[in-house]
């Protein structure tokens, strides 16, 4: 790869990274200070809540059993995860993957800092429709999902 292209995705991973951790770690601390573990505040009536859970496990409740063990796979498959992307971003040749790179690393870190910090994450954003409910979710997460999509909305577009 160029250098010149190498240092460009380098900056936009950086930044992208950065301000997505910098907002999800932001925003759960205002949840933690505000909310009690458990709360639930109603914001649009049969639609969306927030919510202070705590996640001890991955994406959507998978892994929420093991104690110690648990907590040291999953702090272990986060920094793999971020040494991969890394990895992938010094190969891609395209800023759109370098940016979906980026949203996935950020949140990644994100989630990884609340692993260290507390053994789990905190989760407050929580959808429903009457019966229904989505897992409670955070900034990190959206930013992993926003990622993994554009990487692969942009791969189905070029290699059609």
């Amino acid at each position: 790869m160029h250098g010149g292209a190498q240092i460009k995705n380098l900056r936009v991973l950086v930044i992208t990274a950065l301000a997505v951790l910098v907002v999800d770690q932001a925003s759960k601390l205002v949840v933690i200070h505000y909310f009690w573990e458990g709360e639930t505040v109603e914001v649009i009536a049969g639609f969306f809540d927030l919510v202070h859970f705590r996640n001890p496990g991955a994406a959507f409740g998978i892994f929420n059993e093991g104690g110690v063990a648990r907590r040291v796979f999953l702090i272990t498959t986060s920094g793999a995860a971020l040494a991969v992307i890394f990895f992938l971003l010094k190969e891609t040749k395209d800023s759109i993957v370098a940016l979906g790179l980026s949203l996935v690393a950020g949140g990644a870190a994100g989630n990884l800092v609340d692993r260290v910090r507390f053994g789990s994450v905190v989760d407050f954003l929580y959808f429903h429709a009457g019966p229904y409910y989505w897992p409670a979710f955070n900034i990190a997460d959206s930013a992993i999902t926003a990622g993994v999509g554009l990487a692969a909305v942009f791969y189905w577009f070029r290699h059609r």
